[in-house]
């Protein structure tokens, strides 16, 4: 019989971070991020051209091509259809099940297998392309993560499991190096939403930041050759922004309780529609599509502007937005907010794409209404919306709190301690609506209104 032991044996210790930072094989390991950083940024360069070379050809030349005399105000309504069509055929048959899945929030997963990176760029691509309300960011970071991959399993015969994590994560990191603006806010989201931490980090982010930084040469590189840009979220005429007073102290904790409920609801209702998405993925995501194209077409027969407004995600819109803010009514804004609102809320629902910068056009919008109340200036409302509603869609504060200033800027700095409150609690409030999964259960339940 078992001979029975007195004790469990002592897991073997970590090694030193600092010894393995010396170490031959970890310089190995920076070099091939070095050389992975490279073809990986360029091929993410690649697929956000082909999206911005498509978005208007489908919209503008193709009607034009037609015989139309500009895009007829119900063009989006075939256009997403087609989008939602290719969308759940991609979900339905591709391997892969067309990536990240948007309603589960930011978080970074396993890093994708070559059989399934056809489907993840397929369903980003009609997503992107068609205009529903997603990012590019979660299909970049997947693509970014599974090329490094590959490319690691192709010169290397059975790599070890540590390393295709690193070096896939400094492909996440080059993928993404210029889209936020800048390679450190790449890896404060990557660090953030996977939790990186602790005395092994560096170890992870080391890679990750060269690669990122090679990345960004390369977008700029390339954007500067093409005469394309670089892709990344700027802000050209942001207006000064004046020292915060107590009454924005006070808007402070307004805008971050408010953005705190319609991040609740959103997620509540994305979540419920989902579950329908699931049973007929075919009919309901052309459905949904429908839906996205009816508020934008609400919304620009409602207000006179125009309906990219609520189409696409919003990262190309937070500019105009804010340069041109004197020309929207409180009502074109209220209506602004309801309809991108709910087309981001459905879209994440059916599509596959990213969630972060529907979630800053969303807040944007809403703390650009915020400032024609008494108290609030113009550039602490937009700041805080943005940094408020980030915080309630992804969850992550600090990533959150320098998307909303170094966005601005200098005048970002200015805003930052007002940034900061309404970011914490928009945080708390989040924490306090999201329902705790019942005993036992082995998922998080999504956040929604507390029942009573």
């Amino acid at each position: 019989m078992p001979v029975a032991t007195t004790g469990s044996e002592a897991p073997p210790p970590l090694p030193d971070p600092m010894t393995l930072l010396r170490s031959r094989a970890y310089l190995v390991l920076l070099l091939m991020a070095a050389l992975i950083g490279g073809p990986v940024s360029a091929a993410a360069f690649g697929f956000l051209a082909l999206v911005g070379e498509v978005q208007p050809l489908l919209y503008t030349d193709l009607p034009k091509s037609l015989g139309f005399d500009g895009t007829p105000s119900w063009w989006p309504l075939p256009l997403l259809a087609v989008g939602g069509l290719l969308v759940a055929l991609t979900i339905q048959y591709l391997p892969g099940h067309g990536g990240h899945e948007p309603t589960d929030g930011f978080k970074p997963g396993g890093t994708p297998t070559p059989i399934e990176l056809p489907g993840i760029f397929a369903a980003a691509l009609a997503t992107l392309c068609f205009a529903a309300v997603l990012g590019p960011e979660a299909p970049l970071l997947a693509l970014g993560g599974g090329l490094a991959a590959g490319a690691v399993r192709m010169v290397k015969r059975d790599p070890p499991k540590q390393m295709i994590e690193v070096l896939g994560a400094a492909g996440s990191f080059a993928a993404v190096s210029s889209l936020l603006g800048s390679p450190l806010l790449g890896a404060f989201l990557l660090m953030e939403a996977s939790g990186l931490g602790g005395p092994m980090m560096a170890l992870v982010l080391v890679p990750g930041l060269l690669a990122a930084g090679i990345g960004a040469l390369i977008f700029v590189g390339l954007g500067s050759w093409t005469g394309l840009g670089t892709y990344s979220l700027t802000l050209h005429d942001v207006p000064e922004a004046t020292s915060p007073t107590v009454a924005e102290f006070g808007w402070a904790l307004v805008i971050g309780v408010s953005a705190a409920l319609a991040g609740a609801g959103i997620r509540w209702l994305a979540v419920r529609l989902r579950t329908h998405v699931e049973r007929r993925r075919v009919p309901a995501t052309v459905v949904i599509g429908l839906v996205v194209a009816g508020l934008a077409i609400g919304y620009a027969e409602g207000t006179g502007k125009a309906a990219s407004d609520v189409l696409y995600s919003g990262q190309s819109a937070l500019d105009p937005l804010l340069t041109h803010h004197a020309a929207y009514s409180v009502g074109a804004l209220s209506l602004l907010v309801v309809c991108k609102g709910l087309a981001y809320c459905t879209s994440l629902s059916a599509f596959r794409g990213g969630p972060i910068f529907p979630a800053m056009f969303v807040g944007a919008a809403g703390g650009i209404l915020f400032s024609h109340l008494p108290g609030l200036s113009l550039v602490a409302g937009f700041a805080m919306g943005i940094g408020a509603m980030g915080t309630a869609m992804l969850r992550l504060p600090l990533v959150s709190v320098l998307l909303a200033t170094l966005l601005l800027g200098a005048q970002g700095l200015t805003v930052m301690p007002l940034v900061i409150v309404a970011v914490v609690v928009s945080y708390v409030t989040t924490a306090r609506l999201t329902v705790p999964p019942a005993p036992g259960a082995g998922a998080t339940t999504e956040a929604g209104p507390r029942q009573p």
